[in-house]
This record gives structure tokens, C-alpha cells and sequence, in this order.
């Protein structure tokens, strides 16, 4: 599949995932941007209040108006993301509306044919979101309680965690659409990172994406980082990259 063909498809996942957050807020859709609100207002926002757009067409001046005005009734920044495919047809317009660009994630892909071996690290699903959240928010730190309730809690979402010396000490989740699993929310407890419980959650995630019928899987990580050495050496391969815009 041509690498544009990809991304949009992978756009088109995340924008229908997205809506699926606002489980007690608000989703609406301007032109190809799927916008959400959890109510959190001003002071209080959580990272998932945004926009994404579903790399179909570019957003026009109307749309990006619309999404502006939903931010303002629910009192929080207009953010947005969109992958790299789509981002050359929206730059002129962006500036013009005084959004700049906050970071940058790789995007990764594996076609989920040459799996990665099982891991020997305990891994089992988690059907408790409040008690998945409680783990996930211990392990990414003080102040993300809100944004992994919100997570554990939306419909849909498939939930791990993995054990280390009789504790669970590390979390992730996936998120399944169009045959796309959208792997997320991956997180070790301090004193337990360097063990190989990253590489164990992401190996049974897609084994678990593949039994359920994915031909796809997708992650986002930090360019550089540990855990984008992690997806390289299981097989992941690099597809672009997400770009987040921020209202001025």
C-alpha cells in the first residue's frame, strides 16, 4: 500500500477512535476535523480535548472557524493533530490562523505477518478500566489520573498489564478499528523500566490484534526515545509522522 494510502487510513482510524473518547462530553465534525470536549474547561484540560483530522481532504477557513468556536464554547485551546500526509495543504492556512506546531511523534506501522516472539513476562487483559487507570497513571506520574480514567473507561478500549516479581507494574491498551489497531497508553512503573516489559506488552498486543482480525498495527512515539527503539526491534516500521497544532 502506497505510503499516503497508509496514513490516511491510519488518519481515518484515529479520527472515528477519537470520537469514541467523549463518552459523557461532546464529539462534533467540521469538513475532515473530529473534535471533542469532556467538559474539563479552562485550567483543567486534558491532552485528549482535540481535534483530529481524518487526512481526507485539507480543512478549510469554515472548518477550522467551526472548530474554534467549539473550543471557545467549551472553554478550551483549539489543538490539532494530523499526520504528515496531509499536513503540506494545511501549513498557509494554519499560520494564517495563528496556529504553530508543538511537537512532532513518529508514526509506526507493522503489518502484523512476522510477529515478534512471545514474551516470558506475565501479561493478562484488564476488564476493570478504574483499576487499569489507577496503574497506567502510577506509572506515566502525578497529574494523568483524569486522562487514564477517561481512557480506561471509553468504549471499546482492549486493556493489558504486565507483572513483574508478583506486582503489576506496567499498562497499555490498543484500540480496534477497520482493522487497524491503534496501540496506546504504554507505561512502567519507575523502579521497574529496563526490564523488558515494554517489548512484552507491545509482542502480546499484537498477537491479541492479530487473533481479533487486525492487519494492521499503528503506535506513536517520541523520536529518539527508548521506546522507539522498542517498536523498531519488534518489527515496527517507520510511516510518517503525527504533527500537533496549537491555537495562539
Amino acid at each position: 500500500m502506497p505510503v499516503t494510502a497508509l496514513l490516511r487510513r491510519l488518519a481515518q482510524a484515529e479520527a472515528r477512535l477519537h470520537a469514541q473518547l467523549a463518552v459523557t462530553g461532546a464529539s462534533e465534525q467540521f469538513g475532515p476535523l473530529v473534535a471533542i470536549s469532556l467538559g474539563s474547561g479552562p485550567g483543567q484540560p486534558l491532552p485528549i480535548e482535540t481535534a483530529w483530522h481524518d487526512g481526507s481532504v485539507p480543512a478549510t477557513a469554515a472548518d477550522l472557524q467551526a472548530f474554534e468556536a467549539f473550543c471557545a464554547e467549551h472553554r478550551q485551546d483549539a489543538i490539532l493533530h494530523l499526520l504528515s500526509h496531509a499536513a503540506p495543504a494545511m501549513l498557509t492556512l494554519l499560520a494564517e490562523r495563528s496556529y504553530q506546531l508543538d511537537y512532532v511523534l513518529h508514526v509506526y506501522v507493522h503489518r502484523l505477518k512476522s510477529l515478534p516472539p512471545a514474551s516470558i513476562v506475565p501479561v493478562h487483559r484488564e476488564t476493570n478500566g478504574l483499576r487499569w487507570a489507577a496503574l497506567a497513571a502510577r506509572s506515566f506520574g502525578p497529574g494523568t489520573e483524569r486522562i487514564m480514567e477517561a481512557v480506561g473507561q471509553a468504549p471499546g478500549k482492549r486493556l493489558f498489564v504486565a507483572s513483574a516479581e508478583g506486582e503489576e507494574v506496567a499498562s497499555a491498551a490498543y484500540s480496534l478499528d477497520g482493522g487497524v489497531a491503534v496501540l496506546h497508553s504504554t507505561a512502567t512503573r519507575t523502579n521497574f523500566r529496563g526490564r523488558g516489559l515494554h517489548a512484552a506488552l507491545l509482542a502480546h498486543r499484537l498477537r491479541a490484534a492479530q487473533a481479533e482480525g487486525a492487519d494492521l498495527a499503528s503506535v506513536f512515539v517520541t523520536p529518539g526515545s527508548g521506546s522507539e527503539r522498542n517498536v523498531e526491534r519488534a518489527g515496527f516500521e517507520l510511516a510518517g509522522m503525527r504533527l500537533t497544532f496549537t491555537r495562539r
